[in-house]
């Protein structure tokens, strides 16, 4: 059982001052700083920011893509479980330098123990988020992570502290902080132009997408071995469907190793790579894949960044707990905030629109990576709201991977640190906790846990497979 430490007595105090520290300085450096103190940072000794990258599958090659089109760094190593997914990795690395120096890893230990590596992308899947990032911190390498933050609320908790305790540079792959409409329409409800906000609508994806076509060649050998096609959120261990789509890994994956942490349970293609999320065991569904994303944007337009809900309510269509994909496609809660502010977040729920819109006593605004709009006209003028409206200024940041690498220079706090990535992402936690309890969740916001409920307290955390454990 992977220890409970790290609870709120410890963890929040030193949050705050931290943060505080660090974010009241860093909104004015992105753009000014590029080039500053390379000499109070380890940087590589040509002046190039040394990345390794963890994690190859799908949002990792993303990442890479785009740190390799920034000359500030460059990218030294790759790891992956799955050696298709790695070797892809280290060729499109090394051609896009024309060289053969990025190295290819297995096991993330290896890449870690590397002195010449300042910095790491973490983007393997949510289960493995607490191991790989917390050994990156004592390793002392700054961090591009994704969300959500962790699995679990605990695992978030020993994310934080390990990332505090050594110092390290932390940028949350919540990108939208450093999109311009996102900005605005945060700075427009920060600089109370829309009156009191009321209450806020956090729109997530509903249902549990087929990626890759998984579905589609699964139907095929389900029919194949004389079975009913069945949708995945039905079918369960000892039916015939079940059966048919049950097989030994890919010869690639070390799929031992890809389970690591998490229980053990037969290889099914559909629950592998990208849709592990829409299983339980090693992800979060819709709900946890996006709260990093719109709840952070929510929170940031409230001033609500190291804050959270004090209730959570809710509910959803949950699969059977052992049904392939076991993760809700539809949902939607109710949350209570400072300041009299009410919060739904829902996905699969055509009256709330993907994205944010907050509601005040004198407008709205709401924003998606689709649109913005607002009830005054005028707002939707410009990239950014004008300096005469503006009486809050929000940290600015105009590309996600760029900013990070200047923090790394600077030791400033990125646009996400990991403070913020925890608090955005621990409402979604609180969600699915109600969710999966039927009950209403109180949640002591200074301490960090829940309030007289021990069944639902014991769902912060979760059991670890040996030999993994929870830092």
């Amino acid at each position: 059982m992977p220890s409970q430490s790290g609870s709120g007595p410890f963890l929040r105090p030193f949050n705050r001052r931290r943060f505080l520290k660090t974010a009241g300085t860093a909104a004015v450096l992105p753009a000014v700083m590029r080039g500053y103190a390379a000499q109070t940072s380890t940087t590589s000794p040509n002046n190039r920011i040394n990345l390794g990258v963890i994690g190859m599958g799908w949002q990792g090659p993303g990442n890479t893509s785009a740190f390799l089109n920034l000359p500030d760094c460059q990218v030294v190593a790759a790891c992956d479980i799955d050696a298709n997914h790695l070797q892809a990795a280290v060729k499109k690395i090394n051609e896009t330098y024309g060289n053969e120096d990025c190295k290819g890893y297995h096991d993330y230990r290896e890449l870690l123990a590397r002195e010449d590596i300042d910095a790491v992308m973490i983007a393997v899947p949510d289960h493995w988020h607490e191991i790989v990032a917390t050994e990156a911190a004592r390793r002392k390498k700054d961090i591009y992570g994704e969300k959500p933050l962790a699995h679990t609320i605990a695992e978030q908790q020993s994310i934080v502290r390990a990332v505090q305790e050594n110092g390290i540079v932390w940028q949350m792959g919540s990108w939208q902080r450093s999109v311009p409409m996102f900005h605005k329409a945060a700075e427009i409800v920060r600089s109370g132009l829309i009156g009191e906000v009321t209450h806020v609508e956090v729109g997530l994806p509903g249902g549990n997408a087929d990626f890759d076509g998984v579905a589609k060649d699964a139907m095929a050998k389900i029919t194949a071995a004389g079975a009913q096609p069945t949708p995945f959120e039905q079918i369960v261990p000892g039916t015939p469907a079940w059966n048919a789509i049950v097989t030994d890994p890919p010869k690639e994956l070390d799929y031992e190793t890809w389970v690591g942490p998490s229980k053990m349970e037969p290889y099914i293609r559909a629950r592998s790579h990208k849709s592990w999320r829409w299983n339980y065991n090693t992800g979060g569904g819709q709900l946890l894949d996006w709260i990093g994303h719109h709840c952070d944007i929510a929170h940031w337009g409230l001033g609500f960044d190291l804050s959270g809900p004090s209730e959570v309510e809710g509910s959803g269509e949950l699969p059977p707990r052992d049904a392939v994909w076991n993760t809700a496609p539809k949902y939607r809660f109710e949350l209570k905030y400072p300041r009299n502010i009410t919060m739904t977040i829902a996905g699969g729920h055509h009256d709330i629109k993907t994205g944010v819109k907050w509601i005040g006593t004198e407008g709205w605004v709401w924003v998606d990576r689709g649109g913005f709009d607002a009830s005054n006209p005028d707002w939707k003028k410009g990239k950014y709201l004008p300096r005469e409206l503006r009486k809050v200024k929000l940290y600015t940041s105009t590309d996600h991977m760029q900013n990070f690498l200047d923090c790394v220079r600077t030791r400033q706090a990125t646009v996400t640190p990991v403070e913020i990535g925890h608090h955005s992402a621990i409402p979604g936690h609180l969600c699915l906790i109600s969710m999966l309890t039927g009950k209403k969740i109180r949640w002591d916001v200074k301490e960090e846990k829940i309030i007289g409920d021990p069944e639902a307290s014991k769902l912060m955390t979760r059991e670890y497979r040996g030999p993994w454990k929870m830092s």
